[in-house]
């Protein structure tokens, strides 16, 4: 299969996670993705380990592998003008550039976006920042933790106050990060078909904080029609009931109720019809009013069964419900295991590497990218694309190039 992306070059300044994220999306989709990294340090998340990966002296962090694969890694030292100019010529020939340094951090090196699609039109220039490159918070530095904060999502995550434990908790993966690197990708996409009517490129300013607002979803709007703040359920929703995990005689099994028919048939399984016809559950609305009263009635039958035995009960009624699994045990459910889930990479420097593949399916062809997370360096070769074999030796000599 010929994949969408197919001859596109990007050129992947970017480090850490959200823009990695984007351009390995890219990747997967059949762009070729440049990633400049500075020679002897490379991307920060090398080094955020333990765990390791380790194929004899090369050793790298867990991390780095989960945003970096199908790329190809130069090293270039671009705060020397060697290598700034070098970076600038690539440009010249790039589709696609994706950097996430300070607003105005590359203009210096005359990697800005008004010096690059000067010299190519065509450029599609993608900035990720914490809060983009306008407004008080423009020139601070953002980090996902801090937008989870700010941008409101811990308040919604964790239990009530006033229950034991209590209190904002960040979500267990970046997803501000993640949800950015996300629409950098949609955006870049979108540009993409653009240019193929007008041959311009584009300049793409993407916001942590911006993304974490939009991704509050229903809870944002939540709180614009109503006036007020939603307060932390814990692992309940806000809008939905029951919709939350329940303690069966051995371990958790999660419902997911999602409208009146699906209660009734609920409601029959549990011993219990006459709920679906009682005016305080018959709707989702009078039971999310019920809640403190409907809830724990469920919780008290579901305790009565083992796990097994409910999910088996629910899967036949059609009412939505899974165990909570650990991610090994994910990774290993028939599931994921028919839908090669996980894969290993290999043919690289850092030889085999295990992955969560792209849940990308065209045509039935999956969408992984061929190659594996590079090593820091690793086809720095290819830069004789834009300068001699001598010139590079030179450049590799004087550490502008490793």
């Amino acid at each position: 299969m010929i994949k969408p992306l197919a001859g596109v070059r990007v050129l992947d300044l970017s480090r850490v996670l959200a823009g990695p994220w984007a351009t390995q999306l890219l990747a997967d989709l059949g762009a070729e993705v440049i990633k400049v990294e500075k020679p002897g340090a490379g991307d920060d998340t090398r080094h955020w380990g333990p765990p390791w990966l380790e194929n004899g002296e090369q050793k790298v962090a867990a991390y780095f592998l989960a945003a970096n694969r199908g790329k190809q890694s130069v090293a270039i030292d671009f705060a020397t003008e060697e290598g700034a100019a070098l970076v600038q010529r690539m440009a010249a020939e790039a589709d696609v550039l994706v950097e996430n340094f300070k607003v105005g951090g590359l203009k210096k090196f005359g990697l800005d976006a008004t010096s690059l699609r000067a010299a190519n039109p065509r450029l599609i220039y993608a900035s990720i920042t914490g809060f983009g490159q306008d407004g008080p918070y423009a020139q601070r530095a953002g980090y996902d933790y801090i937008i989870q904060g700010m941008g409101g999502l811990m308040s919604l995550t964790g239990l009530p106050d006033e229950q034991p434990g209590g209190g904002p908790m960040r979500v267990g993966v970046a997803v501000a990060d993640l949800f950015t690197g996300m629409y950098t990708a949609s955006s870049i996409l979108a540009a993409l078909y653009r240019r193929e009517a007008t041959g311009e490129g584009a300049t793409i300013d993407l916001a942590l904080f911006d993304t974490q607002l939009a991704m509050l979803a229903n809870q944002a709007s939540n709180a614009l029609v109503s006036g007020r703040d939603p307060v932390r359920q814990g692992v309940g929703h806000p809008n939905i009931v029951p919709y939350q995990p329940f303690n069966a005689s051995d371990q958790p099994i999660i419902l997911a109720v999602g409208n009146d028919r699906q209660f009734a048939r609920l409601a029959a399984i549990v011993g219990h019809p006459e709920w679906a016809e009682d005016p305080l559950f018959a709707t989702n609305a009078a039971r999310v009013a019920a809640r403190d009263r409907l809830v724990p009635m469920i919780a008290d039958i579901i305790a009565t069964k083992s796990a097994a035995d409910w999910l088996e009960q629910l899967e036949q009624a059609g009412i939505p419900a899974g165990p909570i699994n650990t991610i090994s045990q994910a990774l290993a459910d028939p599931q994921s295991l028919h839908r090669q889930s996980k894969l290993s990479t290999s043919g690289g420097a850092l030889g085999a590497v295990p992955m969560v593949g792209c849940p990308i399916r065209i045509d039935g062809e999956r969408s992984d990218a061929p190659l594996p997370p590079p090593a820091l360096g690793e086809h720095s070769d290819l830069l004789k694309q834009w300068i001699d074999d001598e010139e590079l030796e030179r450049l590799r000599a004087a550490g502008i190039v490793a």
